[in-house]
């Protein structure tokens, strides 16, 4: 989501995008669904704890970089965006070994395995939060970018779309694109039938993610002043229309950032490096949410959490405007632009 941002406000400056991905994740169909054209190339990533496995993905790569130098022969590229992840880390490479101007993303707060591969090699690695360990010129804070649908979303139609009675305060919770499992089974335990929230005074708007959809919905069959969906391609409408967010602290926390929303975050525990408790810090030092642990969500736990917030308007306003002040809205135009600056200045040699 990320690189669509940016590839949004390269195609605003009349570049033209393609995207290199693989064929069995999230980018082939949503790159498609966009209205880009998109490459493949066949990796996966490396469990650390095969060796065999770790050898036969390190293979795929290798093979992989091939590949991506060809997609990039035949597309002219001018200049190439790695957002990190196992398919940048081949295609990076081939970037930098034709002389290709090279622009990183971070979404994280520590670099992942491709940037920290990459890095000494890029033109520029544009930073979501500051890294202790990379300053200086190569390093430069952005902030993480997000779709331009978050700032353009309206609240009237968004409550409209998901049938939110008048000014019934809202909460949204989400967890990804396949679900969380822990938040999915929290939420149908309080909010379905002969749940202590199934009668409440507020509007549920919830994306249980394609996996964990069928039990929810089993859960929640019948369930009033309740919207749940399966999947949304980007969430400007449900923070939209929302006052408060339950979700995990992915690189989701700049859109809640940017739509100054308030939320309870509850970090996925086996993220890498914990970075998603690093993000729900960050959120939580500015004032803009609460932290419940994984392990410690259950019904009673999410009740305790939202109920009070949502019957505080004074509060829930003092958080949105803490949100705001950290947001960084303008991150897919500062990527574009750090983008055609390098390949302006870089036809850096050869390509082959």
């Amino acid at each position: 989501m990320p690189a669509l941002a940016v590839a949004a406000a390269l195609a605003e400056r009349g570049v033209a995008v393609s995207f290199v991905g693989t064929r069995d994740r999230a980018e082939a169909e949503l790159v498609p669904a966009a209205g880009y054209e998109i490459d493949h190339v066949d990796v996966t990533g490396i469990d650390r704890s095969s060796p065999l496995r770790a050898a036969l993905a390190l293979g795929r790569a290798a093979a992989a970089v091939r590949v991506a130098r060809r997609h990039l022969r035949a597309r002219r590229a001018d200049a190439v965006m790695g957002g990190g992840g196992y398919v940048a880390a081949p295609t990076g490479i081939a970037a930098a070994t034709m002389g290709l101007p090279l622009v990183l993303t971070e979404a994280d707060s520590h670099l992942g395995l491709a940037n920290r591969l990459l890095a000494p090699r890029a033109d520029r690695v544009c930073l979501a939060f500051p890294v202790p360990g990379r300053e200086g010129d190569r390093y430069l804070l952005t902030g993480r970018p997000v779709p331009a649908a978050i700032a353009a979303a309206d609240r009237g139609r968004a409550r409209e779309r998901f049938a939110i009675a008048g000014e019934a305060p809202c909460l949204l919770i989400f967890g990804g694109s396949l679900g969380a499992l822990r938040i999915n089974r929290a939420a149908a335990a309080a909010f379905g039938r002969g749940g202590p929230a199934a009668e409440r005074p507020y509007h549920v708007l919830h994306v249980a993610g394609s996996r964990d959809y069928p039990l929810v919905a089993a859960a929640l069959e019948g369930a009033s002043r309740y919207t749940l969906l399966e999947y949304l391609p980007d969430l400007g409408d449900p923070l939209a229309a929302s006052d408060l967010v339950l979700c995990r602290s992915g690189g989701s926390v700049f859109e809640l950032a940017a739509a100054g929303r308030p939320a309870v975050l509850v970090p996925y525990p086996h993220a890498a490096g914990r970075h998603q408790h690093a993000n729900a810090r960050w959120m939580e030092r500015a004032g803009a949410a609460t932290i419940v642990e994984d392990a410690e969500l259950d019904a009673g736990r999410l009740l305790a959490e939202v109920a009070p917030l949502l019957s505080d308007r004074g509060r829930l306003e003092a958080m949105a405007a803490a949100a705001r002040r950290i947001a960084m809205p303008d991150a897919a135009e500062r990527v574009a632009a750090e983008i055609v600056a390098a390949a302006e200045n870089g036809a850096r040699g050869e390509r082959r």
